[in-house]
């Protein structure tokens, strides 16, 4: 079984449940919900969006870093 997704989604972030609160704009009980599996279909996507536009940037950021390095041969 995978790791909880608001778990997962707080550790990837480097966030406590209370900033992803904050961050999704919903209260932190919804959040609990979501946490103990009574989570909708939107709210899962919007999870792993976040996380896939972490690992997105992660990728740019190392395309952008390549880039510099050729540009400065």
């Amino acid at each position: 079984m995978s790791e909880n997704i608001v778990k997962q989604t707080c550790k990837e972030l480097g966030i406590t449940q209370k900033e992803l609160a904050e961050m999704l704009d919903i209260p932190q009980p919804t959040l609990a919900r979501w946490q103990a599996g009574d989570i909708t279909k939107m709210a899962q996507k919007a999870l792993e969006l976040l996380l896939e536009n972490k690992q997105l940037k992660a990728k740019l950021q190392k395309i952008k870093e390549a880039q510099n390095i050729l540009n400065n041969l």
